[in-house]
């Protein structure tokens, strides 16, 4: 914990910086969802709001007032209640919000109205997530409309607001030690999840068997949380890129395509891997996976500084139409096909995302209109794929019903990379030694 308060309030005072004396900043915890009549989905905090917080609780708002004599950090919460603990275990309540979470100062949730507009007195601009919770926008123009209308006594309120996003996003988007210790951790039990699914695989099992698998090491391992609904998709449903049904039966013969990944304290990993139900790839199946697997080794070596976001993404384009063009998937000359977008018949998304608290995590890609450059701290994911339909025009059968995409996700470091998620197996002779081992 200490390791932990230490980082965080490294990101307050470096968001306070960047807010600057005489504004505010505001942030709003996440509310809690309902999933049927009075039964809660398990919460979770916004990531925003628990990167400078640590708190995990609903009903919160924390302000930063740079500058401010009586304390900068205030964290509004709700007061301690002992029958509230007794049915839903304990909170923090106002003592615990200074002493376990280093708010300056803690207020009761409820008196938010009587306490926020004295702090938003005189203050220039008011850094806060616009949009993202209607209350809180509603909230906040009643407030300066309060303060407006003392403007007769020499009161002034806020005469700008700032998107709090632009400043909180990018300093997300480059992760310290700690986060990269904590991503690590994510990776590593997720890619042992990864390994115990090949190992369960067999025809005749369902697509959810094998999802529990992955569910059942994640948890074991401390991680309660999937960072995102998990994809099983065997055979043709793994042409569908957002498939979570994970109810199909695994047929003989088939490819499994996996998308999953652990949670752990708030910090996401992404896997994918693919291989064959029955333990060994056909011969087109074979291709097509080897095909996407250069693509992928391409597209990992151009992650290092000085790159561009856009440079893996071009280079596994490169390398999968080649291919397919190789293949007789497409046919004429590659600069052309990749000018015309001929390739996104079989290839239809990025080749990857910014990973961190959000699986599709936060951070600009482009900068002034151009791609942006890749510098030591951000991770990202390298994940191209190939994905052939079934009935797809004037595609020979034997390539029809194959969908196979490959990913890791890959830390910037100074001299280069490191694939974070590198204990999963990708190569075709790792992956069917490893299930001809497990089916022994």
């Amino acid at each position: 914990m200490k390791a932990i308060n230490k980082e965080l309030t490294r990101r307050r005072r470096q968001l306070m910086r960047m807010v600057g004396v005489g504004n505010i900043a505001v942030i709003a915890s996440a509310p809690v969802s309902h999933r049927n009549s009075d039964v809660e989905y398990p919460y979770r905090q916004d990531s925003d709001f628990y990167y400078l917080t640590g708190f995990e609780e609903p009903e919160a708002l924390a302000a930063f007032i740079p500058g401010r004599a009586q304390g900068e950090y205030i964290l509004f919460c709700r007061e301690f209640d002992e029958t509230m603990a007794l049915w839903t275990g304990h909170h923090a309540g106002l003592e615990g919000a200074q002493e376990r979470y280093g708010a300056d100062d803690a207020f009761p949730i409820e008196d938010l109205d009587d306490i926020l507009p004295g702090l938003l007195e005189n203050k220039e601009r008011v850094f806060y997530p616009m949009g993202r919770s209607n209350e809180l926008d509603h909230h906040l123009l009643e407030w300066v409309n309060q303060l407006r209308s003392r403007i007769r006594s020499g009161v002034h309120g806020p005469v700008e607001f700032v998107s709090l996003e632009h400043l909180l996003h990018d300093m997300r988007l480059f992760k310290s030690a700690e986060e990269i210790r904590l991503m690590r951790k994510a990776a590593k039990i997720s890619a042992q999840g990864h390994v115990r699914a090949m190992q369960a695989t067999r025809p005749g099992l369902y697509e959810y068997q094998i999802e529990a698998e992955l569910l059942h090491d994640f948890a074991r391992n401390g991680m309660r949380s999937t960072a995102y609904p998990s994809i099983v998709a065997g055979g043709h449903n793994a042409c569908v890129l957002h498939y979570t049904d994970n109810s199909s039966k695994l047929k003989s013969g088939d490819l499994l395509l996996i998308d999953a990944g652990a949670e752990n304290q708030y910090y996401a990993a992404d896997i994918t891997r693919t291989f064959p139900v029955s333990g060994r790839f056909n011969s087109s199946q074979r291709m097509i996976y080897e095909l996407v697997l250069e693509a992928q080794a391409a597209a990992i070596a151009e992650v290092r500084p000085g790159k561009h976001w856009n440079d893996p993404h071009d280079t596994a384009v490169k390398v999968l139409t080649k291919g397919l063009v190789r293949l007789g998937l497409l046919k004429g000359r590659v600069s052309k096909l990749i000018k015309d977008d001929a390739y996104k018949k079989f290839y239809m998304h990025r080749t990857g995302h910014w990973l961190g608290m959000d699986v599709h995590d936060v951070g600009d890609y482009k900068v002034d209109g151009e791609w942006r450059m890749l510098e030591p701290g951000m991770v990202l994911t390298v994940e191209p794929g190939l994905y052939i339909p079934v009935g797809s025009k004037g595609v020979e059968k034997k390539w029809q019903g194959i969908g196979i995409r490959i990913e890791d996700d890959v830390l910037v470091k100074k001299d280069g990379c490191e694939v974070l998620t590198v204990d999963v197996p990708k190569s075709v002779y790792e992956i069917e030694k490893l299930m001809e081992k497990a089916c022994a």
